[in-house]
Order: structure tokens, then C-alpha cells, then sequence
């Protein structure tokens, strides 16, 4: 197993187990099932697990393994609080005390503020005092390292990056979401900060696994004996400022094939022939494009706040994977919960945008079709619930 180094200087595992997807028995986590895999992992050098107050039945199971093999000193834990449903200091305090039930300890390494998308949810915490209350945790030793984990634009990204001394930080990121989320733009920023990053999504839930036939072909022909798998790892482990990346595992096979990878790859990993199979792959992947969008920016900022490229990297991903449910679903967090929303119907057709598209796209007309797509009926009668429900 390869290591980096966190802010202070400990070494984690280049490779963490996230722990959201442990395999199902009945409305239940097969216990036996992930105590087996996660021992093996843990055997291997992989001292970084995630889980979150949010994933059902995760933080309990993580702690009864760790503690009924007793091996919570070998590790290293990262939960999250959310944020999204505390409304006060009171029960801030009650869902941390129940998360180190849960997991059966006393203390969380590495504690994050769950699923930012915009700087406003950080100043609404720190009106409840949360700067003051993280401060005393640091100082009885419950949270040893804070951060955040991110679904948003980079500029936000930016933004809550810049706003606290934070230890780390969680973010998308993965060959096909190179510039959309925190990007790598993100993920450099943050390493010239010295600020650690964890990666979740590496392959994109398995879609950069499950590649289309002419894709796997050019994994074949390459001849570099990669896995789809594979080439999607050494691709985020050739660069510096990732720390940990994270893999949802969920048998015995993922998680020796995954050691694997991380045993061997590291920063400067790639040639040039590497770079040329993952362009090559994402061309075939996103043959099934509905608009030519690179991600460049150059059409922004939009006068009337329309997040262009986030509208149009959402509407190619409903063709690209093939299910648009989880597709809207992960737009309406990522671009419609932010305080100020990016939704095409904004757009008030003033046409700055096409005289700035390097690719010529017909932008304003193209934006109505994505519209229509990633916002059905109910989606569009929903949010703004949702979003009043989640600003209160």
C-alpha cells in the first residue's frame, strides 16, 4: 500500500474505504459480509474508512467491526455531520454524540461538515458558533481533523476553501468530472493551500467501470493491461494534490484488485501513451453527447447567474450513462441548492455567451433543451420546497 501525508504530517492509506456501500441482507447491511471485507482491507495496509450520520446503518457497522476485532486503534474514521437538518448548537452536539456511539468511539479523526454547495450554509453555522464549538472539540480530543466535503461549482469551491483554516477537504472528482464540480482547478488550489483532498466518486459510482464496448476495446488494445477500474485510479493517483480516494468496495475481489492499484501507482504514474488512452475513452464515452461542451468557461459569468456548463455536463451525463433519474437528481443538489440557483430558465437570451463559445454552440437554444430535460414537472415544483425546507 502507497501512503501521502495529511496536513500534519500523518500517513494515510492513498487508498479509503467509503463505506456507504456495503452489500444489503434484506432492509439490512449484511454484517458478516463487510466485517470480512473490511478486515481484509484493513490487513493490507488501507487505514482511511468514511461513512456518514446519513448512510443507513453505516456508522454502526463500521464500529461494531472495529471494535468487536478490536482494530479502531489501526484505523483512522471520517463521518459527517448534516449540517443541512441542524438547526442549532443544541442538536449539533446531540448528532455528534450519537455518531461516536455509533461507531463506538471516542473521538472522529477526520470530521466534515456533509455536502456543502455553498458558502452561505458555512456563515449559517458560524452564526450558530460552530467555529467556537469545533475549537472545544479539537481541544477535548473528540475531532482530531475538520473539513467539509463539496457537490457545487468551483468558484464556491474556491470560496469555502478560502473561508476557515480547514484540515481537508472531500470532493467529486474523476476523468469525466475534470472541470465540472470542484474540477481539477479545485483540487490544485487545494493542494497549493496544503490542504489535503479526499476523493469520493472516483469512478463515477461504477460508470467508468461498466464502459462501452469500443471503450474496452481501447483498454485492450492499449496493451497496458489495465481494468476499466484501473485506468480511472491511476489516473487520479498520478496527480500530487489528491491524498486518499476513496472506493465504495463491496467484495473481496474489489478490494484486492483495488490494493493492488494503490500499491503500485503514484504521482508521475501516467506517460504520455496513459494520457492518450484516458482521451481516448472519454471520446468514445461521450460519443452519446448532446451538446459539445468542453467545460472551458469561456461563456462565463452568465448576466442572469445561468451556470452554462454545469447545465450542459448534467444534460450530456443523462446520455452518457443512460438513466436520468440520478442524473437529475444530482443536478437539483449540485446547481439547485445553491443560494443563488444556475437553472437555464434564467437565461434571458441576451446571446454574450455565443460570442465568447470557443466550440460555436448555439448556447440559448441548446440551454432550452437541456432545461426541458433535467427539469420535468416535478422537479420543477419540488426544489422550491425543498430548497425553503433546507433554508430555514
Amino acid at each position: 500500500m502507497n501512503y501521502r501525508k495529511d496536513k500534519y504530517g500523518n500517513e494515510l492509506s492513498q487508498l479509503g474505504y467509503g463505506c456507504m456501500r456495503f452489500t444489503s441482507k434484506g432492509t439490512k447491511i449484511d454484517y458478516a459480509k463487510a466485517e470480512r471485507e473490511i478486515l481484509r482491507a484493513i490487513e493490507q495496509g488501507v487505514n482511511y474508512f468514511d461513512t456518514a450520520y446519513a448512510y443507513p446503518g453505516s456508522e454502526e457497522c463500521l464500529g461494531r467491526i472495529l471494535a468487536e476485532n478490536n482494530v479502531r486503534d489501526k484505523v483512522n474514521i471520517a463521518t459527517k455531520l448534516p449540517q443541512y437538518l441542524l438547526r442549532s448548537m443544541k442538536a449539533i452536539e446531540k448528532t455528534f454524540n450519537e455518531e461516536l456511539s455509533r461507531l463506538r468511539t471516542d473521538h472522529i479523526d477526520y470530521y466534515l461538515m456533509h455536502m456543502f454547495t455553498d458558502i452561505s450554509e458555512w456563515e449559517r453555522l458560524k452564526s450558530l458558533g460552530i467555529e467556537e464549538w469545533i475549537a472545544a472539540r479539537k481541544a477535548d480530543g473528540s475531532i482530531r481533523q475538520i473539513g467539509f466535503s463539496y457537490h457545487g461549482d468551483t468558484g464556491m469551491f474556491l470560496k469555502i476553501l478560502d473561508a476557515y483554516d480547514w484540515d481537508f477537504c472531500q470532493v467529486q472528482y474523476n476523468y469525466l468530472d475534470e472541470t465540472s464540480q470542484a474540477g481539477r482547478r479545485g483540487v490544485e488550489a487545494a493542494e497549493a493551500k496544503g490542504i489535503p483532498v479526499i476523493i469520493m466518486e472516483p469512478l463515477r459510482g461504477g460508470k467508468l467501470v461498466n464502459l462501452p464496448v469500443n471503450a474496452k476495446r481501447a483498454l485492450t488494445d492499449s496493451g497496458k493491461g489495465y481494468t476499466a477500474a484501473e485506468l480511472g485510479l491511476r489516473w487520479l493517483w498520478n496527480q500530487s494534490g489528491v491524498t486518499v480516494v476513496l472506493s465504495g468496495m463491496n467484495s473481496l475481489e474489489m478490494v484486492d484488485e483495488n490494493i493492488r492499484i494503490a500499491s503500485d501507482a503514484a504521482p508521475g504514474c501516467f506517460d504520455e501513451s496513459d494520457f492518450a488512452l484516458v482521451e481516448s475513452v472519454k471520446r468514445i464515452i461521450k460519443e452519446k453527447e448532446r451538446v459539445g461542451c468542453t467545460g472551458c468557461r469561456y461563456c462565463m459569468p452568465c448576466p442572469s447567474g445561468v451556470d452554462i456548463p454545469a447545465n450542459f455536463h448534467y444534460w450530456n451525463l443523462m446520455y452518457i450513462e443512460g438513466k436520468k433519474t440520478p442524473v437529475r437528481f444530482e443536478f437539483a443538489r449540485n446547481v439547485g441548492m445553491q443560494k443563488q440557483t444556475g437553472f437555464a430558465n434564467q437565461c434571458v437570451g441576451c446571446g454574450k455567451c455565443e460570442s465568447h463559445c470557443p466550440q460555436h454552440i448555439q448556447i440559448r437554444e441548446m440551454l432550452k433543451k437541456a432545461d426541458k430535460e433535467l427539469r420535468p414537472l416535478p422537479y420543477k415544483v419540488l426544489l422550491p420546497v425543498v430548497r425553503k425546507v433546507m433554508s430555514r
